[in-house]
């Protein structure tokens, strides 16, 4: 394998495991991305027993923490196989998986995951460890889909709406430069709303194209002054539906970069239904940008 290039990548890269064969598939993605950036692979397996240990037993307590070293034991085993030069901590945590996460990744590090997990459906669920990670996490959170253990080429995609998503630009950018890989840029604006929808647009549909272009055109100039060497396509699409269309290019794509919004719900933070969509049905590894997590610029 070629010697990866070394750029400035604060952050270490951080992998939930849990024995299942999706863990692992996230766990090698995670493993090339380490060795990308030149940097170690934390991989965390939470037993979750902190807060049930008034209710288990301590054989119980024993058990799940013996199960955990073992699969924390093998997905390093596997990890090194593929990466013998990356670097692998393993971390056994009693906090609840996404917690555990969270606290490795820190205020700088990047979260990958697994898209279903041991849950079988139910980890298609709000409650899953990916979606429950994703929808809290203030740093970046890489959900992988499929199995996607080996290095997969192709251009890096960035998902673009506003002067907002400069930061998610510039981590794709970013992970462009460590894949030596062109960066695509695509900005989709929705033509239509569903039917009864209670937003009214309140400009015309030109007006609309006129922002959506204007906004690009800053995005891609800021990005050019600030990575002169990477080369850069851009496309704007106006679309019925945003995350068919991105969906859509994902085919192509190594992997999916999108700012992560969220929205308040009864039951706590909620990921947006256009992130949700990603997650569900890309055709790659999405990366989730925190809109207002650190580091995460804006041009307004």
């Amino acid at each position: 394998m070629a010697a990866a290039p070394r750029l400035r990548h604060p952050g270490s890269v951080v992998a939930g495991v849990d024995g299942s064969e999706d863990a692992l598939s996230a766990a090698l993605w995670a493993a090339e991305e380490a060795f990308l950036r030149g940097s170690a692979l934390f991989l965390v397996h939470a037993t979750d027993t902190d807060a049930l240990a008034r209710y288990l037993f301590q054989a119980q307590i024993d058990e799940s923490r013996r199960t955990g070293r073992e699969i924390l034991d093998r997905t390093a085993e596997a990890v090194s196989a593929h990466h013998p030069e990356v670097t692998v901590v393993k971390e056994l945590s009693e906090r609840p998986p996404s917690e555990a996460l969270r606290h490795a990744a820190a205020l700088t590090g990047t979260i990958v995951v697994g898209h279903r997990g041991r849950g079988g459906f139910a980890s298609l669920l709000l409650g899953s460890v990916g979606l429950r990670t994703a929808a809290t996490a203030s740093t970046p959170v890489v959900v992988v889909r499929g199995h996607a253990g080996t290095e997969h080429p192709g251009v890096v995609l960035a998902g673009m709406r506003d002067d907002h998503d400069l930061g998610c630009a510039r981590a794709a950018a970013h992970e462009a430069l460590l894949r030596r890989q062109p960066l695509r840029l695509l900005h989709v604006w929705r033509t239509a709303w569903p039917s009864g929808e209670r937003t009214v647009p309140r400009e015309r549909p030109c007006d609309q194209a006129a922002d959506h272009v204007r906004a690009q055109s800053r995005t891609t100039g800021l990005l050019r002054e600030e990575f002169p060497d990477l080369k850069i396509e851009t496309e704007g699409v106006k679309n019925p539906s945003v995350p068919g269309a991105l969906v859509e290019a994902s085919r192509d794509a190594a992997v999916l970069v999108v700012g992560g919004r969220r929205g308040p719900r009864y039951l706590g933070p909620a990921l947006g239904r256009t992130t949700l969509a990603l997650l569900q049905h890309a055709h790659c590894p999405v990366e989730l940008v925190p809109r207002h997590g650190p580091g995460h610029g804006s041009t307004s």
